[in-house]
């Protein structure tokens, strides 16, 4: 059966779909030897697939992994990196299972950063119709007024586009410096930095304390653990009840 060739990446364990397709525009994957495009399918029991010359066996049977690291500042949310600054994958010490990060927090940002070799899952948890909810805690160099909580909370024009209604509230207020709480539900590049920038905003600190019903909790900083099967469980039933709304909000559309 032909699916996908991205679909294919993403269940072996490699990455992503998303981070798939980005390697299939980027023509480092082949299918039999020949490019790839976006689009393109193939079949697992037949086709060799290859990303950067190294086959990718699909048939081999893996056990998923799902972690939960609580991020430092000064690390950056890649496998590697060319400019040789610290990557969150040094801190996963003893994870012998190949697994991605699933999202990304900026090397100035902290806290929650998901793990995981499941592609599917990690898609899911991604994409927008999922609504799987992240929540920040961000602390800004000065003081916020209500036009300002408001104009976060209905949606601000980033990079040509509107984000999607958020929820914002203050935490603490001190002379010189607010601590907010703002919760979104979708993951464009440094979008809550990007969103108090365009309210006149300027972020002191940022950390992300949740990811759906996930909890960063009591974690070091720098240190990982693996999900319960409570946590996989309610993760899941968040995505499945965010598919759900989203498929509910497009039949009232109609």
């Amino acid at each position: 059966m032909e699916v996908r060739v991205q679909k294919l990446i993403a269940e072996s364990g490699y990455c992503s779909r998303r981070k798939a397709e980005e390697l299939i525009s980027e023509k480092r994957v082949k299918i039999n030897g020949r490019p790839c495009n976006l689009g393109d399918k193939a079949d697992k029991t037949k086709d060799i697939i290859s990303i950067d010359g190294e086959n990718l066996y699909i048939e081999k049977k893996r056990s998923f992994i799902y972690i939960m690291l609580n991020k430092p500042r000064g690390y950056v949310t890649t496998m590697s990196d060319e400019m040789g600054r610290r990557c969150v994958t040094d801190l996963l010490e003893g994870v012998e299972e190949r697994v991605f990060p699933i999202g990304r927090l900026d090397r100035n940002s902290e806290g929650l950063l998901l793990f995981t070799n499941d592609g599917d899952l990690a898609n899911k948890i991604m994409h927008p119709s999922c609504h799987v909810s992240k929540t920040y805690r961000v602390t800004v160099h000065s003081d916020v007024n209500e036009d300002q909580v408001l104009e976060l909370t209905n949606g601000v024009e980033i990079d040509g586009r509107m984000t999607m209604p958020a929820s914002v509230s203050v935490l603490t207020k001190e002379p010189e410096r607010t601590v907010l709480q703002i919760t979104i539900k979708e993951g464009r590049n440094r979008q809550v930095r990007k969103m108090c920038e365009a309210v006149g905003l300027e972020v002191a600190r940022l950390k992300r304390t949740s990811v759906g019903p996930l909890k960063l909790g009591m974690l070091k900083p720098g240190t990982y653990r693996e999900l319960t099967s409570a946590e996989l469980t309610a993760l899941r039933n968040s995505i499945s009840k965010g598919t759900e709304t989203n498929a509910s909000n497009r039949k009232k559309k109609r």
